[in-house]
């Protein structure tokens, strides 16, 4: 059922008949899981009982209750569709690599299937069970829907380099998915009995920051949201999703975050009933290359968190202006406050605390803003990634990563006309935001809140 070259080996040992895992991280749902359906294989072929069991780790890179919330929500949901299909989930808390040992030693587990990502803290967990336990491990790439080692072998100089290598791969991965069948071989698995209400008041979660009602969590919201912009807003999508006033965009992020909702499904979605138009190609490019853009950076690039990450054209240009005068300098507490001197840039940081999502053209001008106002490119990163980890609910992900490198660095850019303090770095301004949208009326929304 799942194409193999999804599929990467990390660790393999003779097989001995025993029960399989899914360790589900990235993949947060039952429908459209290329890693689900090849653990149901693998345990169907040895005719073995199959169990997911998901970690959560409480202090991850920053996150706090308002991500947790929304990830333990859509949890719920996976829980309860496991036990329709006769599929035990086990939830634990704490290091991953130490909750994984324990679980497979105890159950004496053959075989464990995990998802991929690109993530440093992610890679490492994988890495280092690998090392400590002596079992078969092998990863299966369901989020991209080339899969990322597949679609390039380096990192990518731009979306102009990796179009063409997706576009020739894409049909060979664009398969239908498999409907799941219920689970029907017995073992040594139960379905524990998981107290979400205790989760949902445990304090060693950071609570400092109020979840957000504007989208509600789980596979079947994801879906239900989909369709929504599916018949709504796709044939205007080309048109207006720059203009943060209009509300054309998808607002799917949080879900591709997550894991609730399929990138491949939407994808399958859009060319099954709007095949070729204008609208459709510039929403499945940004779905497909640019998202899948994003992957290939921050797995090929180990300091894509960070300075020394951005292309070296762009370090040498930082680097010469590195001690132009700023007409201003904020602190951090001053950025996350909206304290700034520019109503734009406040209201943009507004609709982030508020909503827990910013507008992708406000995030842009948002970043920039932060490296003009800021002593550093360091101080620009660790800001912009401290600020959009902590409010946004699609953040900690590759693409936010990229997006502040690109803003703040001019990774996937070419270099500009040289400017202080920017650089080369491609520039943007409050008059130019004033020509392309009503200024006023997205500063009177999100400040007057």
């Amino acid at each position: 059922m799942v194409n193999p070259e999804r599929i990467y080996t990390h660790k393999s040992i003779p097989e001995k008949k025993g029960p399989v895992i899914y360790w589900m991280s990235r993949e947060q749902r039952i429908s459209d899981n290329w890693s689900l359906l090849y653990a149901l294989e693998l345990a169907r072929s040895r005719q073995v009982q199959m169990a997911v069991i998901f970690c959560l780790v409480p202090d991850f890179l920053g996150a706090t209750w308002r991500q947790y919330s929304f990830m333990i929500k859509g949890l719920e949901y996976v829980n309860k569709k496991l036990h329709e299909l006769n599929i035990p989930f086990y939830l634990v808390q704490g290091d991953p690599v130490e909750e994984i040992c324990k679980f497979t030693a105890k159950h004496r587990i053959n075989h464990i299937v995990c998802d991929f990502d690109p993530i440093k803290i992610k890679r490492n967990w994988i890495r280092k069970l690998g090392e400590k336990s002596h079992i078969n491990i092998t990863e299966v790439d369901g989020h991209n829907i080339v899969p990322c080692r597949r679609a390039s072998l380096k990192q990518e100089f731009g979306a102009y380099t990796l179009r063409p290598k997706i576009r020739k791969l894409l049909p060979d991965f664009l398969d239908k998915f498999p409907d799941i069948s219920p689970q029907k071989y017995p073992g040594n698995f139960t379905s524990p009995v998981i107290d979400w209400e205790k989760i949902h008041v445990d304090k060693s979660f950071d609570n400092s920051v109020p979840i957000v009602n504007l989208l509600h969590p789980g596979e079947n919201a994801a879906m239900e949201l989909f369709s929504v912009f599916l018949r709504e807003k796709l044939m205007r999508y080309g048109s207006e999703r720059n203009d943060p006033n209009k509300d054309s965009t998808s607002n799917l992020s949080p879900y591709f975050h997550f894991g609730q909702l399929s990138p491949q499904r939407v994808a399958l979605e859009i060319i099954t009933h709007y095949p070729g138009t204008p609208d459709s190609l510039n929403y499945l490019d940004e779905l497909i290359v640019r998202r899948e853009l994003s992957d290939n950076y921050c797995f090929y690039n180990p300091d894509y968190d960070n300075f020394q990450g951005l292309p070296e054209w762009a370090k040498t240009s930082l680097n010469t202006h590195r001690k132009d005068e700023r007409d201003y300098i904020y602190s951090l507490e001053e950025f996350e406050t909206a304290k700034t001197h520019d109503p734009l840039w406040n209201a943009a940081q507004m609709e982030m605390v508020i909503t827990g999502k910013m507008h992708g053209y406000m995030r842009m001008y948002w970043a920039k803003k932060i490296l003009e106002w800021t002593k550093s490119p360091e101080n620009a990163f660790e800001y912009s990634i401290y600020l959009n980890d902590r409010y946004q609910l699609d953040g900690r992900d590759p693409n936010g990563y990229t997006g502040c490198a690109w803003s703040i660095g001019g990774l996937h850019d070419r270099a500009w006309a040289e400017r202080p303090v920017f650089g080369k770095i491609r520039y943007m301004n409050y008059k130019g935001c004033q020509r392309k949208f009503d200024v006023g009326k997205y500063i009177n929304k999100w400040t007057k809140e």
